[in-house]
């Protein structure tokens, strides 16, 4: 009985239907990493969490687009934002800037 259940298990597992659906690729410029060594070891934690995020579903729930800036995206991370485009053709999530909600905004060329 245990080898048959077994058996039973790794069948349904292999014809399961089911397709690693590869992710997307997250770059980076050259600020989001210099803003990122600035910050606090907890705010780096939650924005790097949120980046890698972005690798598996790069329209996570709560996601807007910046108003005025048509194909960025803008993303939270507690008092933090992360500011993103997404290219479906070639698969990566390029990440333009993150900081604080107050501060990120400010001076903002994409």
């Amino acid at each position: 009985m245990g080898t048959a259940s077994r058996s039973r298990w790794k069948i349904s597992k292999q014809n399961s239907g089911c397709s690693p659906v590869p992710g997307y690729a997250v770059e980076a410029r050259p600020r989001v990493r210099k803003a990122l060594r600035q910050l606090d070891g907890t705010a780096r934690k939650d924005l790097l969490a949120a980046m890698r995020g972005l690798a598996e579903d790069p329209r996570p729930p709560g996601v807007r687009p910046l108003t005025g800036h048509r194909p960025w995206l803008r993303v939270r991370a507690g008092n933090y934002r992360v500011i993103y485009a997404v290219d479906d053709a070639t698969r990566v999530v390029t990440v333009a800037a993150v900081g604080h909600r107050r501060e990120v905004y400010r001076g903002l060329d994409l």
